[in-house]
């Protein structure tokens, strides 16, 4: 599964913060820009994976 997102991040007084600008629901925070994002793609990933059981194929399609 790749696709290219746009992360939007700034800094808090304490940590880095991000989301989505494809997806807003998702938004993260690390303590380094690495962190944050790890932290985004795996959010990413629980999100797009909610409800996929073990056992699944993906196919690459053309839209």
């Amino acid at each position: 599964m790749n696709s290219k997102m746009n992360m939007i991040y700034w800094k808090s007084e304490k940590f880095w913060l991000g989301k989505l600008l494809e997806h807003p629901e998702i938004m993260t925070q690390g303590e380094s820009l690495e962190e944050l994002e790890a932290n985004i793609k795996e959010a990413y990933l629980l999100m797009a994976m909610d409800n996929v059981p073990e056992q699944y194929e993906t196919k690459e399609i053309v839209v």
